[in-house]
């Protein structure tokens, strides 16, 4: 890849797991703060990056946007191949990646949003939806990371990130399942555990 790529961020956001996977390839990058509360997210120029005023967008050296965490991941992890945080396309160990990083975003994350913003209310069918019910994703998780130490068994990957730091998320906000389960715990703490996680956070 050539030249500098532009992260739109709030560290309360998404934006932060793309800007640990920026640390984890060593990327060369620019920080462009978007403030919530000043409607930065909203302001024509933004909008012309991404429509629905979300975060994070990355822009590339030619002008090319990307957005969706997951999606922004795996090109990072594709574009810095020294890195070694993909496994060789078409390798069984590849489906297994592609597979975590998906789940992230098609079943963790819309599982964990209604189980904490549908409370007190009647949980959606579960046979209609593609995550079944935030139990079974937890569950899931669970025996994913149990084996550790990583996804992927012995290879820490770009999915380590985004999942990491979705279970990582989901503490903070006491999501049930998360802080007293002592498998999701050990993962955490293990993929946190990095200089390029804690350049992230400090930064």
């Amino acid at each position: 890849m050539q030249g500098p790529v532009k992260l739109y961020y709030n560290p309360q956001s998404r934006a932060a797991i793309v800007r640990w996977m920026l640390e984890e390839v060593g990327a060369e990058y620019t920080i462009m703060p978007i403030d919530f509360e000043a409607g930065d997210n909203r302001t024509p120029e933004f909008l012309a990056i991404n429509p629905l005023g979300k975060i994070p967008a990355l822009v590339l050296a030619d002008g090319t946007v990307i957005t969706e965490a997951p999606a922004i991941i795996a090109w990072l992890a594709d574009a810095f191949p020294d890195a070694g945080l993909a496994p060789a396309k078409g390798s069984g160990e590849a489906g297994a990646y592609y597979r975590w990083l998906f789940f992230g975003g098609s079943c963790f994350e819309p599982a964990l949003t209604e189980e904490m913003m549908r409370k007190g209310q009647p949980s959606l069918p579960k046979a209609s939806i593609g995550w079944g019910a935030w139990s079974d994703v937890v569950a899931l998780l669970e025996r994913a990371v149990a084996p550790g130490p990583y996804l992927l068994g012995e290879r820490f990957s770009a999915a380590d990130v985004y999942i990491g730091a979705q279970l990582s998320w989901a503490g903070m906000f006491k999501a049930p399942g998360i802080t007293d389960s002592e498998a999701i715990q050990n993962d955490v703490a293990r993929v946190t555990d990095r200089d390029a996680y804690r350049r992230a956070m400090q930064g």
